[in-house]
C-alpha cells in the first residue's frame, strides 16, 4: 500500500477490511494512520514528533510535526521557542503544541512494507477484542462448530467468527474428531491471553449435559423441571437428579420422553454414554437411595456432621451398588455429595457386634462390672461414660433388675473414673508442656489438650494460628474419589464451625483481633447476604418478564 494510492482507493480498503474482519472502519483508519506515522517518521527522523490523520469521508491525508512550546529550544526538530510559537498562535503557552504542516510523501517499498505489518497488526488486534468481547458473555453457552485441525489431542474448533480450543481431556474418551466434522460444545471459559482471546471448550463438563436436556426438554427450558445436580463418567455412565415443581408433571418421565426419544438424542450427542435419571428429594437418605439404582438398599445411616451414609444392601445386591469398578458408587457420591460406604448386611451384622463387645468391656474395664451389667448398658444404648456419670438416674434405674441403690453406685463409679481420668490427662498436659491458658476457650478439654501437645500446638498463639481444617480436617476429590485428611483434632466431636469459633477466642485473647473487627466482618457478611439475595430476587423476576415476553410474543 502507498499513499499514492487515491483517496477512494484508501476508503474502499478500509471498508473491506472492516467487512472481512467483523471490526469498525474507524479502528482500520487509525492502523493505517498509524502506519503513515510511523513511516513518516523514518523519513523525517525517529525523534520528530509526527502526527497522520486520514479523513473519514473524502480519504484525504494530513502530515504535521508537533512542536512543543518552551522557553529556550534545544532541538528545533521537536521544540519551539515560546516567542516564536506567540507569531504564530497569540494564545500559545509553555507546554502546548504547535502543529506544523508537512508536505505529502510516497513511500518506498520497505516504508510500505513497514507500514502494512502496522496495519496487520493493529487490525488482528481489534479482531482479537472484538472476538473477546462477543465470547466473554457466552459462557455457559453450547456453541457449534467445525473442527479445523487436530494437534496433539487438541482439536482447535473454527466457530465462523472466531477460533476454540478443545482439550485433550475435555474430549469424550474413544471419541475421534476429523477435519470438517460438525461438533457441538460448551464453552466454559474465555480469556485473554497474549496470543489473542482463547475460547476453551468442553464436551465432558457437567453442565454440556445439562444443556442438551435444556434444549431436548421443553418443561426445563421453561423452568418447571430444575436439574438439581449431574455426575459424569464421560463416555461412560451420568446420573442426573430433577425435580418437578408441578406435582402433575412426571420429571423422569418428562426427561426421558416418549419411547425413551430425548433421552436418546442427548446420548446420542454424548456417544452413547449411559445415562440414569433419578428423582431428587430433599432428605438425604432417600436422595442418595434413588442415585444407587438400580441396586436395592435395605437401610441407610447417616452421620451429618461428616457428611458421610452407611449404606446397608444385600448380600446379592453388593456388586450391583458398587459398579464395575466403583462406578456406581462413585457416580452417586458426586451427584449427592456425601461420602458413601456401601458393606452388606452380614458385614453390617459384625460391625454392630464389635461396637457392641467394644461398649460392653469399655464399661466392665471403666465401672468394674462383671460382664453381664455391661451387656446390658451397652444394649440399652450407652456409648459413653459421660453419659452414665451425668445422665439421670431414673434413666438408669428404670432398666430393667437395676435398682436405685445399683444406679447410682454405677453413676458414682462413673464420675470416679472420669475424675481419674482427668487427672491422669492432665498430668499429660503439663508433661507435655501445654499452657494452662488454653483452657479459657469454650469447648477446650485436656484430651484435646493433650491430642494439640502431641501436635506441637502448647500455647495460645500456637493455636491462634491454626485453621480450622487443621483441627477437624478436610477432603479432596482426587481422581474422582474423595480423599480424606485427619486433622489434630479429628477424634473429637467437633464441628467446623465450633473449631473457628475456639480459633477465634484464641485470635482475641492473644490481641490478632478486635471485637471491633468481628462486628466489621459480621456486617460485612450480612451484606453480602442480602445483595446475594436481592440478585437472586431479581434473576427471578427477570425470568419471569423473559417468559411472560415469550407468552406473548408466542400468542402474537
Amino acid at each position: 500500500m502507498a499513499v499514492s494510492a487515491n483517496r477512494l482507493e484508501l476508503l474502499q480498503i478500509a471498508d473491506a477490511v472492516a467487512r472481512e474482519k467483523s471490526i469498525d472502519r474507524e479502528i482500520v483508519l487509525t492502523a493505517m494512520a498509524d502506519a503513515i506515522q510511523k513511516a513518516a517518521k523514518s523519513r523525517y527522523g525517529s525523534e520528530t514528533n509526527i502526527r497522520a490523520d486520514i479523513n473519514p469521508k473524502t480519504g484525504e491525508i494530513h502530515l504535521q510535526r508537533l512542536l512543543e512550546v518552551v522557553e529556550e529550544a534545544e532541538d528545533y526538530n521537536t521544540q519551539i521557542p515560546l516567542t516564536l510559537a506567540l507569531d504564530r498562535n497569540p494564545e500559545a503557552k509553555l507546554g502546548d503544541f504547535i502543529a506544523d504542516p508537512l508536505p505529502p510523501m510516497d513511500f518506498g517499498r520497505i516504508a510500505a512494507q513497514s507500514a502494512k505489518q502496522v496495519i496487520v497488526q493493529k487490525v488482528r488486534e481489534a479482531e482479537r477484542d472484538r472476538q473477546f468481547d462477543e465470547y466473554k458473555d457466552r459462557i455457559g453457552e453450547i456453541v457449534n462448530g467445525t473442527v479445523k485441525r487436530v494437534e496433539y489431542g487438541n482439536v482447535i474448533v473454527d466457530l465462523g467468527r472466531g477460533e476454540a480450543i478443545i482439550r485433550r481431556d475435555e474430549m469424550i474418551p474413544r471419541e475421534v474428531p476429523r477435519y470438517g466434522d460438525r461438533i457441538r460444545a460448551y464453552v466454559y471459559d474465555v480469556r485473554r491471553e497474549q496470543r489473542g482471546p482463547q475460547i476453551f471448550l468442553s464436551r465432558t463438563h457437567p453442565q454440556f449435559m445439562v444443556k442438551l436436556f435444556t434444549m431436548e426438554v421443553p418443561e426445563i427450558y421453561d423452568g418447571i423441571i430444575t436439574i438439581k445436580s449431574v455426575a459424569r463418567d464421560p463416555g461412560s455412565r451420568a446420573k442426573i437428579a430433577v425435580i418437578s415443581s408441578d406435582s402433575s408433571i412426571d420429571p423422569v418421565g418428562a426427561c426421558v420422553g416418549m419411547r425413551g426419544s430425548r433421552v436418546q438424542a442427548v446420548v446420542g450427542e454424548l456417544q452413547g454414554e449411559k445415562i440414569d435419571i433419578i428423582p431428587w428429594s430433599e432428605d438425604p437418605a432417600s436422595f442418595i437411595v434413588n442415585a444407587l439404582q438400580p441396586a436395592e438398599v435395605a437401610k441407610v445411616v447417616l452421620d451429618e456432621d461428616a457428611e458421610r451414609i452407611d449404606v446397608v444392601v444385600p448380600d446379592d445386591q453388593l456388586s450391583l451398588a458398587i459398579g464395575r469398578r466403583g462406578q456406581n458408587v462413585r457416580l452417586a457420591s458426586q451427584l449427592t455429595g456425601w461420602d458413601i460406604d456401601i458393606m452388606t448386611e452380614n458385614e453390617e451384622s459384625e460391625r454392630r457386634q464389635k461396637e457392641f463387645n467394644e461398649r460392653s468391656q469399655l464399661f466392665m474395664d471403666a465401672l468394674d462390672v462383671d460382664e453381664m451389667v455391661g451387656q446390658v448398658l451397652a444394649s440399652e444404648g450407652f456409648a459413653a461414660i459421660e453419659e452414665l456419670a451425668y445422665v439421670e438416674l431414673d434413666e438408669i434405674s428404670s432398666i430393667e433388675g437395676f435398682d436405685e441403690e445399683t444406679a447410682e453406685e454405677i453413676q458414682m463409679r462413673a464420675k470416679e473414673f472420669l475424675e481419674r481420668q482427668e487427672a491422669e490427662l492432665d498430668e499429660k498436659r503439663r508433661e507435655l508442656g501445654v499452657s494452662d491458658d488454653l483452657r479459657q476457650i469454650d469447648g477446650m478439654t485436656l484430651a484435646m489438650m493433650v491430642a494439640l501437645g502431641e501436635d506441637d500446638i502448647k500455647t495460645m498463639e500456637d493455636f491462634a494460628g491454626c485453621a480450622a481444617d487443621d483441627l477437624v480436617g478436610w477432603t479432596e476429590r482426587q481422581n474422582g474419589q474423595t480423599k480424606r485428611f485427619e486433622g489434630t483434632l479429628s477424634g473429637f466431636d467437633l464441628s467446623r464451625v465450633e473449631a473457628e469459633n475456639m480459633v477465634v477466642q484464641a485470635r482475641l485473647a492473644v490481641g490478632w483481633i478486635t471485637e471491633e473487627d468481628l462486628a466489621v466482618a459480621e456486617e460485612v457478611d450480612e451484606d453480602e447476604e442480602a445483595l446475594a439475595e436481592d440478585g437472586v430476587a431479581e434473576e427471578g423476576a427477570a425470568e419471569e418478564q423473559a417468559s411472560s415476553d415469550d407468552e406473548a410474543g408466542k400468542s402474537a
